[in-house]
C-alpha cells in the first residue's frame, strides 16, 4: 500500500532521472466517486512558487516518483478549484466515518493504482498512520511480529468517508449528501463531536426537514446554538418542521424576544399549536405533550375508520402511529384502539367493539413524574391528555417524553423513538 505521507517531501524525477522538485501535496478530484482519481501533484523546486504536474504525466509513485517525460516536455496543470488537497485540506483534519457513524481524525491517506489511474482509496485513522509518519511503523511491526501479534488496520474506504471543509461549499455538499443518509440521532451525535465552526457549517447546509429531525435528537444547548445562528425566517421554517412539543421546548430555552419573533414568523396553525403547549408548565403533561396524534370519529365502522385515516391530512402528521383515538365533533375522547386491532378487525365491525372505552388519561397539569408512573404501570406507549372541564382531548404524551422525568436527557436521546 502507498500512503500520502510517503509522498510528502519526496523528490520527483523526470524521464531522464533528473530532479524536478519536491512533492508538497496531492490533488484529487471527483470526490463523489468511490475512488477519486489523482489529478495532479503539487511541487516546489527551490522557489516559493507552487507548480503542478498532471497525473497523466506520472509514471510511478513508488518506490520513487517518476515522470513519463523529460522536464522540458511537462505540461503545466491549472487547478480548477474543485480539487481536494490531501495534505493541506485532509491530513490531520476531522472527517466523518459514515459507516462507523463517528467523527475521526485523519492520520494518513491511502493511494492505489486502479486500472490506469492513481486513486485515493482510503483514510487511515488508526495508530499505524501516526507511526508511519514518525518513521516508526517498520520497527513496531517487527516487534509485533516477533511476539506473534498483528497490528490492526485503521483504514476506512473513501466511499464511507465524508471530508469536512466548512469553507468549501462544493465539497461540503458532497459530504452533506453522505451524512444525511444516516439516522437523525447519529447526525446529532456527529455534530456534537465536531468543532463549532465545522458543525455549524455542516448543519446549516442541511435541508429544513433534515435539520429539524437532527435538532429533535440534539441536546438543548446544541439546539439553541444552531437555531440562534440561522436567519430568523429559516429558523421559523425549521420549527414548523419539528414536532410541536419539541418546538415548544426549544422556544422555551430561547429569550422571550427571540421566541416571540419566531412565533410571529411561523405559519398560523403551527404557531398556535406551539403556543398552546407553552401555556403549560414545562414539567407538566401539557408542557411535554404533542398535539400530533391520529383521531377518527367514534361512531364509524372499522373499514370507515381506515378510509378516514388514509384521507385525513391531519392524521398524516402522526409520523409513527401506534394508537388511534376515537373522538366526537367537540373533540371529546370516547375510546382508544390500537393500530394492530384496527388493521386486523373485521371491516364491518363498529369501532366500539374493539376499542378501550375507559382509557388511562391525564390532566394537562399532571406532573411529568405522574405520567411516567402511568406509562410504566400500564405498559403504555402514549397517554392521552384531556381537559378536565370540557373533556376535550388536547394531545398525547409519548413514552420517550414521559420517561425523561426519570432518565437524563442524554440517555433519553439514545432510546428508540416510538413517535
Amino acid at each position: 500500500m502507498l500512503y500520502a505521507s510517503q509522498l510528502q517531501g519526496k523528490q520527483i524525477w523526470d524521464a531522464w532521472s533528473l530532479p524536478v522538485g519536491e512533492c508538497v501535496d496531492i490533488l484529487v478530484g471527483e470526490l463523489d466517486r468511490p475512488y477519486p482519481p489523482l489529478r495532479a501533484l503539487a511541487l516546489r523546486n527551490g522557489d516559493s512558487e507552487t507548480h503542478f504536474i498532471p497525473a497523466e504525466q506520472i509514471s510511478s509513485l513508488f518506490p520513487s516518483i517518476n515522470l513519463k517525460v523529460p522536464q522540458t516536455e511537462l505540461k503545466p496543470y491549472e487547478p480548477r478549484g474543485n480539487e481536494l488537497w490531501l495534505i493541506k485540506q485532509v491530513l490531520d483534519r476531522q472527517i466523518v466515518d459514515t459507516e462507523g457513524r463517528r467523527v475521526v481524525r485523519v492520520n494518513d491517506l491511502q493511494i492505489m493504482r486502479v486500472g490506469d489511474q492513481f486513486c485515493l482509496t482510503g483514510v487511515d485513522v488508526g495508530g499505524l498512520g501516526l507511526l508511519r509518519r514518525l518513521g516508526l511503523e517498520k520497527p513496531v511491526r517487527a516487534v509485533a511480529n516477533s511476539m506473534g501479534r498483528s497490528l490492526p488496520s485503521g483504514v476506512i474506504p473513501w466511499e464511507d468517508v465524508a471530508p469536512l471543509q466548512p469553507d468549501e461549499p462544493l465539497r461540503l455538499q458532497v459530504s452533506r449528501e453522505k451524512i444525511t443518509r444516516l439516522p437523525p440521532a447519529d447526525i446529532a451525535s456527529i455534530l456534537s463531536d465536531l468543532d463549532r465552526h465545522t458543525g455549524e457549517a455542516l448543519a446549516t447546509a442541511f435541508s429544513d426537514e433534515t435539520l429539524a429531525d437532527t435538532l429533535e435528537e440534539s441536546p438543548s444547548d446544541m439546539q439553541v446554538a444552531l437555531l440562534s445562528r440561522l436567519p430568523a425566517a429559516r429558523a421559523a421554517d425549521i420549527l414548523e418542521e419539528m414536532g410541536p412539543d419539541e418546538a415548544a421546548d426549544l422556544l422555551a430555552d430561547l429569550s422571550s424576544e427571540a421566541s416571540a419573533e419566531l412565533l410571529q414568523l411561523m405559519e398560523d396553525e403551527e404557531a398556535e399549536d406551539v403556543q398552546d403547549l407553552l401555556r403549560y408548565p414545562v414539567d407538566s403533561a401539557g408542557g411535554i405533550m404533542t398535539t400530533e396524534f391520529a383521531r377518527v370519529p367514534y361512531d364509524l365502522t372499522i373499514g370507515e375508520a381506515l378510509n378516514y385515516l388514509r384521507r385525513s391530512p391531519e392524521n398524516r402528521e402522526d409520523e409513527v402511529m401506534h394508537y388511534v383515538y376515537l373522538t366526537d365533533e367537540r373533540g371529546e375522547l370516547h375510546g382508544i384502539i390500537s393500530l394492530r386491532d384496527l388493521v386486523m378487525a373485521p371491516q364491518d365491525d363498529p369501532l366500539d367493539a374493539w376499542s378501550d372505552e375507559d382509557p388511562v388519561t391525564v390532566s394537562p397539569y399532571a406532573s411529568q413524574e405522574e405520567v411516567a408512573y402511568l406509562v410504566a404501570k400500564y405498559d403504555l406507549l402514549a397517554v392521552p391528555v384531556v381537559d378536565e372541564e370540557s373533556g376535550e382531548m388536547l394531545g398525547i404524551v409519548t413514552v420517550d417524553d414521559a420517561i425523561d422525568a426519570v432518565l437524563p436527557t442524554a440517555w433519553k436521546k439514545r432510546i428508540p423513538r416510538f413517535f
